[in-house]
């Protein structure tokens, strides 16, 4: 499915708010609400949109440090690439991951309490398993722009 102007206008809008009503929308995109309703239904089963969600602020919920920590591997066979996935779907620390190339093989983005906590996720869940060979953490200063919308 090939997306249109308009298309492209209503995922814009919905990435700004994503309770934008079809009213809202129709008014928006110059559709009618029922209009946009269906464009947004088709957006939906197509996979253009996975899921709605809440941005919520960390600070205000205790959670005053912000890092990014990166992981180089001692073993990279597939079991323990397996088991490490598995551990760091388990730290609810750990907002994002990737799998990267160069030095570091994984990213994490983690969010903790304070300085100690992040301490605590490094050498008590991070450094402690079998396949990790290096952690170098980079804390968060400032952060300049927030999670933005992707460029449609």
């Amino acid at each position: 499915m090939a997306l249109d102007k308009t298309d492209s206008r209503l995922l814009v809008e919905l990435q700004k708010n994503a309770q934008t009503t079809a009213a809202e929308l129709g008014e928006m995109l110059n559709l009618s609400p029922s209009q946009a309703a269906r464009r947004r239904q088709r957006l939906e089963t197509a996979g253009y949109i996975r899921n709605y969600s809440a941005k919520l602020d960390a600070k205000r919920l205790g959670l005053t440090v912000q890092a990014f920590v990166q992981v180089q591997m001692a073993a990279h066979d597939a079991q323990a690439a397996a088991s490490f996935v598995r551990h760091v779907k388990s730290r609810p620390e750990v907002i994002s991951a990737w799998t990267l190339t160069g030095e570091a093989d994984y990213m994490l983005h983690v969010y903790c309490a304070d300085l100690a906590a992040l301490n605590t996720l490094i050498q008590d869940a991070l450094l402690p398993h079998s396949a990790v060979a290096r952690v170098q953490s980079q804390i968060v200063m400032n952060e300049l722009k927030a999670d933005a919308p992707l460029p449609v």
